[in-house]
């Protein structure tokens, strides 16, 4: 071998060693960067093509019914009246989110999927981009009005009767026009960088969770107080409205609170296997169908609220009844 060809070699070798170098420096940012990259591409296409057809499927499915069931939601919303227009325009918020899901997020769920399946890589591209920018927007977006909803319930009940004063429609409208703006930025950077957005969406979480937690403990609490403190004065007839005015606001509390654990539990896998990926250091083909599963089951919980809305909040469920009777009647005529 000539002294050229031993020192191509050399030169070769060590460029791959400063590359594998490169790589372990890097760490995981990189290797999910690699995962993200094998969404579309031919590494999965053969093992899990009967997969991708049916993510597709249940994305449609879940797709209309978020449509359906949010648009009902937020008919039933506007002619409801006896909510405070603040904690009305809360949920508005979370419903037009659900409703956005269905409308953008899950039709381009199931364009990946399926262009994963006949392997249309540039529409692959185009798809998983859109799905993860508006995906990550919305569901920062539904983390943060949740939040804000638990920190409504807590003000309703510490400021008492200056609550309407200062929790007013323009300052929650305000609030919430931030929160759209920040997790729309957020969303739009989210594929940029690994790290940054990883880092930055378990703080979010984390800090959402902190605050619901200590704000519902805060909340049972003076409930468990205000209890004990009617057992002990039950036959004094001053105390009968706020007893009333109570038993409604442990009801809200309920209602919001049942909300909040299904976002939980359906946001709860997706976040766990984010961190999979970017601990594991081999490519394992179990990651791309749990990928999918936490998927579904995030875009899952955009059908699942208008049902616990029907289900915790009696005036919104008796609204809902009438439109569809209105609807099928209208139909039939």
């Amino acid at each position: 071998m000539s002294l050229v060809h031993k020192e191509w070699y050399l030169c070769r070798f060590a460029y791959k060693a400063t590359m594998m170098a490169t790589t372990n420096i890097t760490g995981s940012g990189t290797h999910t960067q690699t995962f993200k990259e094998s969404l579309c591409s031919t590494v999965w296409v053969g093992e899990f093509k009967q997969q991708s057809i049916s993510f597709s499927a249940v994305n449609i499915l879940l797709s209309i019914t978020a449509i359906l069931g949010n648009s009902l939601i937020l008919v039933a919303l506007h002619k409801e009246s006896c909510l405070h227009p603040p904690s009305k325009l809360l949920y508005r918020c979370l419903a037009a989110t659900d409703l956005l899901v269905g409308l953008v997020t899950q039709p381009h769920c199931a364009i990946y999927w399926m262009s994963v399946v006949y392997e249309h890589w540039s529409l692959c591209g185009y798809a998983r981009d859109a799905m993860e920018i508006t995906g990550y927007t919305l569901c920062g977006v539904s983390l943060l009005t949740m939040t804000a909803i638990s920190v409504d319930r807590l003000l309703a009940m510490l400021l008492g009767l200056r609550y309407k004063e200062i929790v007013t429609f323009r300052r929650t409208y305000i609030i919430l026009a931030i929160v759209w703006v920040a997790c729309l930025i957020s969303g739009l950077f989210s594929h940029l960088n690994f790290r940054i957005t990883f880092w930055g969406t378990l703080v979010s979480i984390s800090s959402c969770l902190v605050i619901s937690i200590a704000s519902y403990t805060k909340i049972f609490r003076a409930l468990n107080h205000h209890q004990a403190q009617i057992q002990d004065f039950a036959q004094q007839p001053p105390s009968q409205p706020n007893v009333l005015n109570m038993a409604r606001y442990r009801k809200a509390v309920y209602s919001a609170l049942w909300v909040q654990l299904a976002l939980v539990v359906c946001y709860v896998p997706r976040f766990t296997v984010e961190i999979m990926i970017s601990l594991s250091t081999k490519r394992f083909s179990n990651l791309f169908i749990l990928h999918g599963m936490a998927n579904v089951l995030v875009f899952f919980n955009s059908t699942l609220n208008p049902f616990l809305y029907c289900w915790k909040i009696s005036e919104v469920r008796q609204v809902v009844k009438q439109t569809i009777r209105q609807a099928i009647f209208y139909a039939e005529g």
